[in-house]
């Protein structure tokens, strides 16, 4: 009998390490408030939310999107977002925005600060949100 609880326990346990979360939701977990993009000031109210294993959400400048994230930390890619629909004035701004952030590629989390890099050099910096 002890001999089954070991052979069990042994096939277990590597099951565990595959529930392990590890993508970005797990080292930079929380609300990120877009402030530079591509070096330059960027719109105001831009966020990053990332709470939920392979799942990042936020509010672009006209609408809230959300899309599948699954690669493992600190690698990002992204599924296709999707969007609420809405029209702005400012959509266009809106656009760019959502396809920088579809082809970042790299995640750098270190404290209140997130940096997202892609192949091209580009970049989107977010701080952590302060209520």
């Amino acid at each position: 009998m002890r001999l089954h609880l070991i052979c069990l326990s042994l096939l277990i346990l590597p099951l565990t390490a595959c529930l392990r979360d590890e993508t970005i939701s797990a080292y930079a977990p929380g609300l990120w408030v877009l402030e530079r993009q591509n070096g330059n000031p960027a719109d105001t109210g831009v966020t990053l939310e990332i709470v939920q294993r392979g799942q990042i959400s936020g509010h672009a400048q006209c609408n809230g999107y959300n899309a599948a994230q699954f690669a493992p930390y600190p690698w990002i890619d992204l599924g296709e977002i999707e969007t609420t629909g809405l029209t702005c004035p400012v959509l266009e701004s809106e656009m760019t925005y959502l396809a920088l952030l579809a082809s970042m590629t790299l995640a750098e989390g270190s404290g209140p600060i997130l940096i997202l890099t892609n192949d091209a050099g580009e970049t989107l910096e977010y701080v952590a949100y302060q209520p």
